[in-house]
């Protein structure tokens, strides 16, 4: 069985594989911000979760990154840097993704937003992590 530590390290891996995605499309004109949005959502909801298993809290399957950031919250665990504009990120998740979003416009953030807000998720996630080494 898998520790909630190294439960914790996968999902970090995976986050990273995610901002792999936003590094590299976000200089790109033609990409559609919806899916770069979209990989930012995932990697902050897997760097979020990756520090709640860590610290051995179960968390619901969600994309509910403002839910996260309470989880944190209530667990007295340090936030990440961004944790009161991750909420920004939620449409990204689902609904710009599966809706019939014709007319919808997906909050603004440009994509060097994306991947700064992301980096430093991501930075935040690691250093939680060595702490649980």
């Amino acid at each position: 069985m898998t520790s909630p530590l190294d439960h914790g390290h996968a999902l970090l891996a995976r986050a990273r594989d995610d901002f792999y995605v936003v590094r590299h499309l976000r200089g790109e004109a033609d990409a559609p911000r919806w899916v770069i949005g979209f990989h930012a959502q995932q990697a902050v909801e897997k760097a979020l979760k990756a520090v709640l298993s860590s610290h051995g809290i179960e968390y619901p399957r969600t994309h509910n990154l403002v839910m996260l950031v309470e989880m944190l919250r209530r667990a007295r665990i340090g936030l990440p840097p961004d944790a009161d504009t991750v909420g920004l990120l939620v449409p990204f998740g689902v609904l710009l993704r599966y809706e019939d979003v014709e007319g919808a416009e997906p909050p603004h953030i440009d994509p060097e937003g994306f991947e700064a807000l992301v980096a430093r998720t991501l930075d935040w996630a690691v250093e939680n992590l060595k702490k649980e080494d």
